[in-house]
């Protein structure tokens, strides 16, 4: 059985604010000891054995509002120590003046494997036509966009922007674009994020930040869109993503099901 955290976060402590810092370590103590020693591929390659994961996407954040900014440039040079580590873009589509034209050139010219977008740290709706020539140009490149949904914590983030209802239109609009909502639409629009993967051929829903245990609370219907959903644990932001894991493997599901959620589902999107 594959298994693939497809939302893992990695940085140096300069890169993230303060009140991001002030969490993690509260979930993650130990990893504070020497934080910028830690953080080495070697080390997240260790954490990945100790886990029982056998691919990460490492997620690029460009967020200087409100989380900090880890540039595509460290990601892609850490994902280079093993191709278990697989790079994924941040942009800020607000900030740069040509989104699209800088895509091109971090997937063909630094191979990074899909695009993350914040709209609630970022503060844009995912809707906006001013953004779509990103989205067309992320469809022609056949990579996955990656979506914050729902609530966040953090300092300046607007949760307006995080409804993924606005997912809608893109996906209406780029039928063939692989759409994943990073969180299910946490806490407040659980129910939005499964309709659209029920309406919308290529929505997924990833579940990271959402304690496994209540995954059929939040999604009844887990079972009948087990095709769409994957595994993502927002490391560091989790104490053990292992025990996750077994979680999920432990609820009233077809092993199927289970397979598909903690890696096949990922392993598809990503054409591992």
């Amino acid at each position: 059985m594959v298994v693939i955290d497809f939302h893992f976060h990695v940085a140096k402590y300069h890169m993230w604010k303060p009140w991001v810092h002030e969490y993690m370590r509260s979930i993650n103590p130990k990893i504070y000891k020497d934080f910028n020693a830690f953080m080495t591929p070697k080390n997240i390659l260790k954490l990945l054995d100790s886990e029982g994961i056998d691919f990460a996407v490492l997620l690029a954040e460009n967020a200087p509002l409100t989380t900090g900014v880890v540039e595509n440039e460290f990601i892609v040079e850490f994902c280079h120590e093993s191709e278990r580590l697989i790079p994924f873009a941040s942009i800020n589509p607000v900030a740069d003046s040509n989104p699209s034209e800088t895509l091109v050139k971090l997937v063909k010219d630094y191979g990074m494997k899909g695009l993350k977008l914040l709209p609630p740290y970022q503060h844009f709706y995912p809707n906006d036509a001013a953004i779509y020539k990103l989205y067309e140009k992320a469809q022609e490149l056949e990579i996955p966009v990656v979506f914050h949904t729902g609530t966040s914590i953090f300092q300046k983030a607007r949760l307006k922007y995080a409804n993924p209802l606005h997912l809608d239109d893109v996906a209406v609009d780029f039928p063939d674009l692989t759409i994943v909502q990073a969180h299910g639409g946490r806490s407040l629009w659980y129910d939005t994020a499964l309709f659209l993967v029920k309406r919308h051929k290529n929505v997924y829903i990833d579940i990271s930040g959402l304690p496994p245990q209540n995954l059929l609370k939040y999604f009844p219907d887990l079972e009948k869109i087990a095709d769409k959903v994957i595994f993502g644990s927002d490391w560091p932001g989790v104490s053990s993503i292992r025990k996750n894991i077994e979680v999920i493997l432990k609820l009233p599901l077809k092993e199927e099901a289970k397979r598909k959620i903690v890696g096949e589902n990922a392993k598809k999107i990503l054409r591992l």
